[in-house]
Protein backbone atom coordinates (compact mmCIF):
# COMPACT_ATOMS: atom_id res chain seq x y z
CA UNK A 1 0.00 0.00 0.00
CA UNK A 2 1.21 3.33 -1.33
CA UNK A 3 2.05 5.96 1.75
CA UNK A 4 0.13 8.35 2.32
CA UNK A 5 1.83 12.19 3.57
CA UNK A 6 0.47 13.18 6.96
CA UNK A 7 -0.99 16.50 5.53
CA UNK A 8 -2.99 14.47 3.55
CA UNK A 9 -3.66 11.29 5.83
CA UNK A 10 -4.59 13.79 8.88
CA UNK A 11 -6.79 16.37 6.63
CA UNK A 12 -9.70 17.87 8.78
CA UNK A 13 -12.98 16.27 7.58
CA UNK A 14 -15.62 18.17 9.12
CA UNK A 15 -16.00 21.68 10.80
CA UNK A 16 -15.65 20.19 13.75
CA UNK A 17 -12.00 18.93 12.99
CA UNK A 18 -10.93 22.14 11.71
CA UNK A 19 -7.93 23.76 13.51
CA UNK A 20 -7.60 27.45 14.23
CA UNK A 21 -10.46 29.01 11.63
CA UNK A 22 -13.18 28.51 14.43
CA UNK A 23 -15.53 31.45 12.84
CA UNK A 24 -15.35 30.14 9.62
CA UNK A 25 -16.04 26.85 9.92
CA UNK A 26 -19.12 28.04 12.97
CA UNK A 27 -20.69 30.61 10.40
CA UNK A 28 -20.61 28.17 7.64
CA UNK A 29 -22.33 25.44 9.66
CA UNK A 30 -24.96 28.05 10.65
CA UNK A 31 -25.90 29.04 7.12
CA UNK A 32 -26.70 25.30 6.55
CA UNK A 33 -28.57 24.88 9.11
CA UNK A 34 -30.42 27.82 8.18
CA UNK A 35 -30.96 26.86 4.67
CA UNK A 36 -28.84 30.14 3.31
CA UNK A 37 -26.43 28.65 1.39
CA UNK A 38 -24.93 30.96 -0.96
CA UNK A 39 -24.04 29.95 -5.07
CA UNK A 40 -20.40 31.53 -4.26
CA UNK A 41 -17.78 31.41 -1.94
CA UNK A 42 -14.20 33.12 -2.09
CA UNK A 43 -11.83 31.60 0.61
CA UNK A 44 -8.39 33.65 0.87
CA UNK A 45 -5.57 32.67 3.08
CA UNK A 46 -1.73 32.05 3.12
CA UNK A 47 -0.52 28.80 2.30
CA UNK A 48 -1.48 25.63 4.41
CA UNK A 49 -4.37 27.22 6.29
CA UNK A 50 -7.18 24.97 5.64
CA UNK A 51 -9.03 26.89 1.98
CA UNK A 52 -8.63 23.76 0.12
CA UNK A 53 -9.92 21.39 3.18
CA UNK A 54 -12.65 23.78 4.15
CA UNK A 55 -13.82 23.62 0.76
CA UNK A 56 -14.17 19.82 0.47
CA UNK A 57 -15.50 19.88 4.25
CA UNK A 58 -18.20 22.38 2.73
CA UNK A 59 -19.02 20.03 -0.33
CA UNK A 60 -19.86 16.97 1.84
CA UNK A 61 -21.67 18.79 3.87
CA UNK A 62 -23.69 20.31 0.98
CA UNK A 63 -23.85 16.17 -0.86
CA UNK A 64 -23.38 14.12 2.26
CA UNK A 65 -25.30 11.01 0.90
CA UNK A 66 -26.31 9.72 4.34
CA UNK A 67 -28.70 12.90 5.01
CA UNK A 68 -31.76 13.87 3.39
CA UNK A 69 -30.28 17.19 2.91
CA UNK A 70 -27.34 19.59 3.06
CA UNK A 71 -26.13 18.87 6.88
CA UNK A 72 -23.62 20.66 9.31
CA UNK A 73 -22.18 17.06 10.57
CA UNK A 74 -21.53 14.55 7.07
CA UNK A 75 -21.14 11.64 7.83
CA UNK A 76 -17.77 10.91 6.65
CA UNK A 77 -18.53 7.53 5.47
CA UNK A 78 -20.60 7.74 2.62
CA UNK A 79 -19.45 7.19 -0.72
CA UNK A 80 -19.91 10.79 -1.65
CA UNK A 81 -18.00 11.69 1.68
CA UNK A 82 -14.91 9.34 1.33
CA UNK A 83 -14.62 10.25 -2.64
CA UNK A 84 -14.68 13.95 -1.96
CA UNK A 85 -12.01 13.76 0.66
CA UNK A 86 -9.62 12.08 -1.78
CA UNK A 87 -10.79 14.34 -4.44
CA UNK A 88 -11.89 12.26 -7.17
CA UNK A 89 -15.83 12.67 -6.83
CA UNK A 90 -17.38 13.02 -9.71
CA UNK A 91 -19.84 16.23 -8.92
CA UNK A 92 -16.98 17.59 -6.80
CA UNK A 93 -15.07 18.72 -9.10
CA UNK A 94 -11.73 20.76 -8.72
CA UNK A 95 -9.77 22.38 -11.37
CA UNK A 96 -6.52 24.67 -10.75
CA UNK A 97 -6.38 27.73 -12.58
CA UNK A 98 -2.84 27.96 -13.05
CA UNK A 99 -2.90 25.54 -15.25
CA UNK A 100 -6.59 26.16 -16.36
CA UNK A 101 -6.21 30.17 -17.03
CA UNK A 102 -7.67 30.27 -20.58
CA UNK A 103 -11.05 31.33 -21.79
CA UNK A 104 -11.77 28.27 -23.80
CA UNK A 105 -11.20 26.11 -20.50
CA UNK A 106 -14.07 28.61 -18.47
CA UNK A 107 -16.21 27.93 -21.60
CA UNK A 108 -15.72 24.02 -20.94
CA UNK A 109 -16.74 24.87 -17.44
CA UNK A 110 -20.06 27.15 -18.52
CA UNK A 111 -20.75 23.83 -20.83
CA UNK A 112 -20.92 21.10 -18.19
CA UNK A 113 -22.18 23.28 -15.55
CA UNK A 114 -25.90 23.38 -16.74
CA UNK A 115 -26.29 19.36 -16.62
CA UNK A 116 -27.47 18.33 -13.19
CA UNK A 117 -25.15 16.14 -10.90
CA UNK A 118 -24.86 12.02 -11.19
CA UNK A 119 -25.58 11.46 -7.97
CA UNK A 120 -25.43 14.10 -5.41
CA UNK A 121 -27.45 17.36 -4.97
CA UNK A 122 -25.25 19.63 -5.84
CA UNK A 123 -22.32 19.66 -8.85
CA UNK A 124 -19.65 21.97 -6.84
CA UNK A 125 -16.67 23.43 -8.23
CA UNK A 126 -13.88 23.84 -6.14
CA UNK A 127 -11.29 26.36 -8.11
CA UNK A 128 -7.78 26.53 -6.35
CA UNK A 129 -5.33 29.76 -6.93
CA UNK A 130 -8.28 31.42 -8.87
CA UNK A 131 -6.19 34.53 -8.92
CA UNK A 132 -4.24 32.73 -11.81
CA UNK A 133 -6.98 32.99 -14.46
CA UNK A 134 -6.75 34.86 -17.21
CA UNK A 135 -8.50 38.87 -17.68
CA UNK A 136 -10.66 37.23 -20.46
CA UNK A 137 -11.44 33.99 -17.80
CA UNK A 138 -12.56 36.35 -15.36
CA UNK A 139 -14.93 38.40 -17.83
CA UNK A 140 -16.11 34.97 -19.00
CA UNK A 141 -16.81 33.01 -15.74
CA UNK A 142 -18.81 36.47 -14.56
CA UNK A 143 -22.31 35.48 -15.63
CA UNK A 144 -22.47 31.60 -14.71
CA UNK A 145 -20.78 33.07 -11.14
CA UNK A 146 -23.51 35.45 -10.92
CA UNK A 147 -26.69 33.48 -11.60
CA UNK A 148 -25.69 29.44 -12.03
CA UNK A 149 -27.77 27.06 -11.91
CA UNK A 150 -29.45 26.19 -8.98
CA UNK A 151 -27.85 22.74 -8.59
CA UNK A 152 -24.34 24.71 -9.04
CA UNK A 153 -22.09 26.45 -6.30
CA UNK A 154 -18.45 27.73 -6.72
CA UNK A 155 -16.17 27.82 -4.22
CA UNK A 156 -12.79 29.47 -5.25
CA UNK A 157 -9.31 29.63 -3.04
CA UNK A 158 -6.86 32.04 -3.68
CA UNK A 159 -3.65 33.16 -1.47
CA UNK A 160 -3.73 36.48 -3.71
CA UNK A 161 -7.06 38.30 -2.48
CA UNK A 162 -5.66 41.57 -4.25
CA UNK A 163 -5.39 39.58 -7.74
CA UNK A 164 -9.30 38.71 -7.98
CA UNK A 165 -11.36 41.15 -9.73
CA UNK A 166 -13.66 43.00 -7.64
CA UNK A 167 -16.03 41.75 -9.86
CA UNK A 168 -15.35 38.29 -9.21
CA UNK A 169 -15.01 39.44 -5.42
CA UNK A 170 -18.72 41.31 -5.43
CA UNK A 171 -20.55 37.90 -6.63
CA UNK A 172 -19.07 35.70 -3.52
CA UNK A 173 -19.08 35.27 -0.12
CA UNK A 174 -15.96 36.06 1.28
CA UNK A 175 -13.81 33.94 4.41
CA UNK A 176 -10.32 35.29 4.97
CA UNK A 177 -8.60 32.73 6.68
CA UNK A 178 -5.87 33.47 9.63
CA UNK A 179 -2.58 32.16 10.23
CA UNK A 180 -2.77 29.12 12.70
CA UNK A 181 -1.29 30.06 15.63
CA UNK A 182 1.38 28.34 17.23
CA UNK A 183 -0.45 26.83 20.07
CA UNK A 184 -3.04 25.12 18.09
CA UNK A 185 -0.23 23.65 15.85
CA UNK A 186 1.92 22.67 18.91
CA UNK A 187 -1.63 20.50 20.24
CA UNK A 188 -2.54 18.74 16.98
CA UNK A 189 0.72 17.60 16.46
CA UNK A 190 1.00 16.00 19.51
CA UNK A 191 -1.87 14.17 18.99
CA UNK A 192 -0.92 12.90 15.42
CA UNK A 193 2.38 12.20 16.89
CA UNK A 194 0.55 9.50 19.31
CA UNK A 195 -1.29 8.13 16.56
CA UNK A 196 1.58 7.53 14.99
CA UNK A 197 3.38 5.60 17.76
CA UNK A 198 6.08 8.02 18.81
CA UNK A 199 6.74 10.25 21.30
CA UNK A 200 7.10 13.84 21.42
CA UNK A 201 9.06 16.29 23.32
CA UNK A 202 6.71 19.17 24.07
CA UNK A 203 10.32 22.12 23.23
CA UNK A 204 10.25 19.85 19.59
CA UNK A 205 6.65 20.33 19.29
CA UNK A 206 6.79 24.08 20.24
CA UNK A 207 9.86 24.50 17.76
CA UNK A 208 7.68 23.04 15.24
CA UNK A 209 4.86 25.00 15.60
CA UNK A 210 6.85 28.10 15.60
CA UNK A 211 9.25 26.71 12.15
CA UNK A 212 5.36 26.44 10.42
CA UNK A 213 4.75 30.03 10.95
CA UNK A 214 0.93 29.73 10.76
CA UNK A 215 0.74 27.07 8.38
CA UNK A 216 -0.35 23.41 9.31
CA UNK A 217 0.61 22.09 6.12
CA UNK A 218 3.99 22.76 6.66
CA UNK A 219 4.18 21.66 10.62
CA UNK A 220 2.94 18.43 9.49
CA UNK A 221 5.62 18.12 6.87
CA UNK A 222 8.29 18.85 9.30
CA UNK A 223 6.49 16.35 11.85
CA UNK A 224 6.71 13.69 8.72
CA UNK A 225 10.49 14.28 7.79
CA UNK A 226 11.33 13.82 11.77
CA UNK A 227 9.21 10.29 12.25
CA UNK A 228 11.45 9.30 8.91
CA UNK A 229 14.32 9.58 10.57
CA UNK A 230 13.19 8.78 14.15
CA UNK A 231 9.91 6.73 13.99
CA UNK A 232 9.40 6.28 17.63
CA UNK A 233 10.57 9.53 19.21
CA UNK A 234 10.49 13.27 18.54
CA UNK A 235 13.37 15.13 20.26
CA UNK A 236 14.68 18.35 19.78
CA UNK A 237 18.22 16.94 19.41
CA UNK A 238 16.94 14.96 16.21
CA UNK A 239 14.99 18.60 15.21
CA UNK A 240 18.37 20.02 15.48
CA UNK A 241 20.28 18.02 13.15
CA UNK A 242 17.83 18.12 10.29
CA UNK A 243 16.70 21.69 10.69
CA UNK A 244 19.42 24.34 12.38
CA UNK A 245 17.72 26.05 15.05
CA UNK A 246 15.79 28.74 14.45
CA UNK A 247 17.14 32.41 13.61
CA UNK A 248 14.91 34.19 16.15
CA UNK A 249 16.52 31.36 19.19
CA UNK A 250 20.41 32.45 17.40
CA UNK A 251 19.22 36.20 17.53
CA UNK A 252 17.35 36.13 20.96
CA UNK A 253 20.86 34.39 22.48
CA UNK A 254 22.66 37.43 21.06
CA UNK A 255 20.81 39.66 22.51
CA UNK A 256 21.19 37.59 26.18
CA UNK A 257 25.03 38.38 25.76
CA UNK A 258 24.27 41.92 24.90
CA UNK A 259 21.65 42.76 27.38
CA UNK A 260 24.35 41.05 30.15
CA UNK A 261 27.22 43.71 28.37
CA UNK A 262 29.08 41.05 26.85
CA UNK A 263 30.62 42.43 23.88
CA UNK A 264 32.35 39.45 22.77
CA UNK A 265 29.67 36.77 23.49
CA UNK A 266 27.80 39.04 20.91
CA UNK A 267 30.44 38.94 18.73
CA UNK A 268 30.61 35.18 19.27
CA UNK A 269 27.15 34.84 18.25
CA UNK A 270 27.33 36.72 15.43
CA UNK A 271 29.98 35.10 13.82
CA UNK A 272 27.65 31.70 14.23
CA UNK A 273 24.64 33.61 12.89
CA UNK A 274 26.56 34.54 9.76
CA UNK A 275 28.68 31.38 9.61
CA UNK A 276 25.48 29.33 9.17
CA UNK A 277 24.99 30.82 6.16
CA UNK A 278 22.13 34.14 7.31
CA UNK A 279 22.80 37.38 5.42
CA UNK A 280 23.39 40.30 7.39
CA UNK A 281 20.30 41.98 5.83
CA UNK A 282 18.05 38.81 7.00
CA UNK A 283 20.14 39.12 10.60
CA UNK A 284 18.91 42.70 11.40
CA UNK A 285 15.59 41.95 9.90
CA UNK A 286 15.21 38.73 12.53
CA UNK A 287 16.96 41.51 15.56
CA UNK A 288 14.09 43.89 14.50
CA UNK A 289 11.62 41.54 14.56
CA UNK A 290 12.84 39.96 18.61
CA UNK A 291 13.24 43.34 19.90
CA UNK A 292 9.94 44.35 18.57
CA UNK A 293 8.58 41.54 20.90
CA UNK A 294 10.57 42.56 23.98
CA UNK A 295 9.12 45.75 23.48
CA UNK A 296 5.83 44.80 23.24
CA UNK A 297 6.06 42.47 25.94
CA UNK A 298 7.02 46.02 28.17
CA UNK A 299 4.63 48.11 26.95
CA UNK A 300 1.70 45.75 26.46
CA UNK A 301 2.32 43.13 28.91
CA UNK A 302 3.19 39.43 27.91
CA UNK A 303 -0.31 38.23 27.20
CA UNK A 304 -1.18 40.88 24.40
CA UNK A 305 -2.59 39.73 21.26
CA UNK A 306 0.26 41.98 19.20
CA UNK A 307 2.82 38.96 20.11
CA UNK A 308 3.62 35.31 18.54
CA UNK A 309 5.52 34.14 21.17
CA UNK A 310 5.12 30.03 21.82
CA UNK A 311 3.74 29.87 25.44
CA UNK A 312 7.35 27.72 25.85
CA UNK A 313 9.27 30.43 25.31
CA UNK A 314 6.86 33.33 26.37
CA UNK A 315 9.02 33.11 30.11
CA UNK A 316 12.06 33.79 28.71
CA UNK A 317 11.14 36.78 26.72
CA UNK A 318 9.83 37.98 29.46
CA UNK A 319 13.17 37.59 31.60
CA UNK A 320 15.38 39.28 28.66
CA UNK A 321 13.19 42.44 28.59
CA UNK A 322 13.43 43.46 31.78
CA UNK A 323 17.27 43.52 31.24
CA UNK A 324 16.55 46.43 28.85
CA UNK A 325 15.10 49.70 29.69
CA UNK A 326 12.32 50.86 27.36
CA UNK A 327 13.77 53.95 25.87
CA UNK A 328 17.00 51.10 25.07
CA UNK A 329 14.53 49.02 23.08
CA UNK A 330 12.84 52.03 21.16
CA UNK A 331 16.34 53.04 20.42
CA UNK A 332 17.47 49.43 19.15
CA UNK A 333 15.10 49.18 16.22
CA UNK A 334 16.08 52.26 14.39
CA UNK A 335 19.41 51.08 15.27
CA UNK A 336 19.02 48.02 13.56
CA UNK A 337 16.85 49.10 10.89
CA UNK A 338 19.82 51.58 9.54
CA UNK A 339 22.60 48.69 9.77
CA UNK A 340 20.24 47.13 7.56
CA UNK A 341 20.14 49.80 5.02
CA UNK A 342 24.10 50.52 5.35
CA UNK A 343 25.18 47.16 4.57
CA UNK A 344 23.47 46.31 1.27
CA UNK A 345 25.51 49.27 0.33
CA UNK A 346 29.20 49.21 2.08
CA UNK A 347 31.87 46.73 1.81
CA UNK A 348 32.75 46.36 5.17
CA UNK A 349 29.18 45.40 6.85
CA UNK A 350 30.60 43.31 9.17
CA UNK A 351 33.05 45.46 10.87
CA UNK A 352 29.95 47.93 11.05
CA UNK A 353 27.57 44.81 12.63
CA UNK A 354 29.99 44.61 14.93
CA UNK A 355 30.53 48.00 15.80
CA UNK A 356 26.75 48.14 16.34
CA UNK A 357 26.93 45.31 18.87
CA UNK A 358 29.88 46.64 20.96
CA UNK A 359 27.63 49.68 20.99
CA UNK A 360 24.23 47.84 22.44
CA UNK A 361 26.74 46.12 25.10
CA UNK A 362 27.41 48.97 26.96
CA UNK A 363 23.84 50.26 26.44
CA UNK A 364 23.92 50.26 30.59
CA UNK A 365 26.24 52.83 30.37
CA UNK A 366 23.92 55.25 28.20
CA UNK A 367 21.25 57.45 30.64
CA UNK A 368 18.07 56.50 29.60
CA UNK A 369 16.10 59.66 28.56
CA UNK A 370 13.24 59.55 30.79
CA UNK A 371 16.09 60.03 33.33
CA UNK A 372 17.22 63.09 31.48
CA UNK A 373 14.17 64.54 31.30
CA UNK A 374 13.26 64.22 35.18
CA UNK A 375 16.43 66.13 35.72
CA UNK A 376 15.22 69.34 33.53
CA UNK A 377 14.62 72.11 35.57
CA UNK A 378 10.75 72.42 36.02
CA UNK A 379 10.37 69.16 34.44
CA UNK A 380 7.13 68.22 35.94
CA UNK A 381 5.75 72.29 36.00
CA UNK A 382 3.06 73.76 33.45
CA UNK A 383 4.68 75.90 30.78
CA UNK A 384 3.08 78.37 32.46
CA UNK A 385 5.84 77.80 34.89
CA UNK A 386 8.60 77.48 32.59
CA UNK A 387 8.45 80.66 31.33
CA UNK A 388 8.32 82.73 34.84
CA UNK A 389 10.99 85.31 34.46
CA UNK A 390 13.93 85.09 36.85
CA UNK A 391 13.80 88.94 38.59
CA UNK A 392 15.49 89.64 41.82
CA UNK A 393 18.72 89.31 38.99
CA UNK A 394 16.98 89.89 35.54
CA UNK A 395 15.80 93.11 36.42
CA UNK A 396 16.85 95.93 38.09
CA UNK A 397 16.08 99.57 39.37
CA UNK A 398 17.10 102.65 37.06
CA UNK A 399 19.63 104.98 39.15
CA UNK A 400 18.49 108.34 39.66
CA UNK A 401 20.29 110.06 37.70
CA UNK A 402 22.57 109.76 34.80
CA UNK A 403 25.70 108.64 35.19
CA UNK A 404 25.38 108.18 39.05
CA UNK A 405 27.71 105.19 40.47
CA UNK A 406 25.73 101.86 40.70
CA UNK A 407 26.21 99.61 43.87
CA UNK A 408 27.24 96.22 42.56
CA UNK A 409 24.32 94.56 43.98
CA UNK A 410 22.70 96.19 41.29
CA UNK A 411 25.01 94.86 38.66
CA UNK A 412 24.23 91.50 38.39
CA UNK A 413 25.59 89.49 36.11
CA UNK A 414 22.00 87.43 35.16
CA UNK A 415 21.07 90.55 32.67
CA UNK A 416 23.44 90.18 28.99
CA UNK A 417 25.67 92.68 28.84
CA UNK A 418 26.41 94.04 25.04
CA UNK A 419 29.62 93.84 23.22
CA UNK A 420 31.94 97.13 23.37
CA UNK A 421 32.11 98.28 20.20
CA UNK A 422 30.24 101.44 18.72
CA UNK A 423 27.94 101.92 22.07
CA UNK A 424 25.34 104.76 22.03
CA UNK A 425 24.97 107.50 24.60
CA UNK A 426 23.10 106.07 27.71
CA UNK A 427 19.89 107.50 28.55
CA UNK A 428 17.35 106.69 31.46
CA UNK A 429 15.81 103.55 31.28
CA UNK A 430 11.81 103.58 30.39
CA UNK A 431 9.99 103.54 33.60
CA UNK A 432 7.18 101.70 31.50
CA UNK A 433 9.26 98.76 30.56
CA UNK A 434 6.97 95.60 31.51
CA UNK A 435 8.99 93.54 34.07
CA UNK A 436 7.20 90.28 32.96
CA UNK A 437 9.32 91.23 30.08
CA UNK A 438 13.13 90.73 31.41
CA UNK A 439 15.51 88.43 29.86
CA UNK A 440 15.24 84.56 31.35
CA UNK A 441 17.77 83.12 31.79
CA UNK A 442 19.88 81.30 34.77
CA UNK A 443 21.71 83.87 37.28
CA UNK A 444 25.18 82.29 36.64
CA UNK A 445 24.74 82.70 33.01
CA UNK A 446 27.45 85.14 31.11
CA UNK A 447 27.48 85.16 27.39
CA UNK A 448 30.60 87.63 26.29
CA UNK A 449 34.08 87.52 27.09
CA UNK A 450 33.42 91.00 27.99
CA UNK A 451 31.03 90.33 31.45
CA UNK A 452 33.59 87.48 32.21
CA UNK A 453 36.32 89.94 32.73
CA UNK A 454 34.81 93.31 33.79
CA UNK A 455 33.88 93.71 37.60
CA UNK A 456 30.54 94.25 38.80
CA UNK A 457 30.96 97.69 40.29
CA UNK A 458 32.21 98.62 37.13
CA UNK A 459 29.19 97.85 35.05
CA UNK A 460 26.61 100.62 33.73
CA UNK A 461 23.02 100.36 32.53
CA UNK A 462 21.54 102.39 29.90
CA UNK A 463 18.69 102.01 27.27
CA UNK A 464 19.04 100.45 24.00
CA UNK A 465 18.72 102.09 20.61
CA UNK A 466 17.06 100.36 17.49
CA UNK A 467 20.31 99.02 15.97
CA UNK A 468 22.07 97.93 19.56
CA UNK A 469 19.17 96.25 20.33
CA UNK A 470 19.54 93.86 17.19
CA UNK A 471 23.20 93.68 17.47
CA UNK A 472 23.00 92.10 20.92
CA UNK A 473 19.97 89.70 19.51
CA UNK A 474 22.23 88.71 16.58
CA UNK A 475 24.79 87.34 19.56
CA UNK A 476 24.67 83.27 19.06
CA UNK A 477 24.86 83.17 22.93
CA UNK A 478 22.19 85.87 23.09
CA UNK A 479 19.75 84.18 20.32
CA UNK A 480 19.97 80.85 22.29
CA UNK A 481 19.27 82.15 25.61
CA UNK A 482 16.24 83.88 24.17
CA UNK A 483 15.13 80.64 22.42
CA UNK A 484 15.27 78.54 25.18
CA UNK A 485 13.70 81.30 27.55
CA UNK A 486 11.14 82.85 25.57
CA UNK A 487 13.07 86.54 26.51
CA UNK A 488 13.17 89.97 25.29
CA UNK A 489 16.19 91.61 25.81
CA UNK A 490 15.22 94.97 27.59
CA UNK A 491 18.23 96.31 29.36
CA UNK A 492 22.11 95.85 28.73
CA UNK A 493 24.76 96.37 31.16
CA UNK A 494 28.29 96.87 29.71
CA UNK A 495 31.91 97.84 31.19
CA UNK A 496 32.32 101.34 32.23
CA UNK A 497 35.41 102.87 30.57
CA UNK A 498 38.49 102.45 32.79
CA UNK A 499 39.51 106.13 32.94
CA UNK A 500 35.80 107.65 33.90
CA UNK A 501 33.86 105.04 36.10
CA UNK A 502 31.20 107.35 37.14
CA UNK A 503 30.61 109.11 34.02
CA UNK A 504 29.02 108.19 30.29
CA UNK A 505 30.26 109.40 27.26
Amino acid sequence: MAYTALARKYRSRSFDEVIGQDPIATTLANAIKAGRIHHGYLFTGTRGVGKTSMARILAKALNCLESDGPTPTPCCTCDACVSIAEGRDVDVIEIDAASNTGVDNIRELRENAVYRPARSRYKVYIIDEVHMLSTGAFNALLKTLEEPPEHVKFILATTEFQKVPATIRSRCQCFTFRNIGPEPIAQRLAEIATAEGAEAEPAAVQRIARLANGSMRDALSILDQLLSVAPTSVTSAVLDEIIPPAQDERVFALLEQVAGGDARGGLVALDEILSAGRGLELFCTDAVEVVRALLMIQTCGPDANLLDIPAGARDDYVRLSQQFELSHLVQMIPMFEELRRNVRYSSAGRALAEAVLVRLAHLHEWTPIEQLIRQLPNAGGSSGEKKKSLKPTGQVAAPAAVGAAESPAAHSPATLPARSEDRPPAGPPDADLDAAAAVEVPADYVPTEAAESAPAHELVRRDLSQAERARVERDPLVRKALDIFDGVVVDVKEPAAESAPDAVE
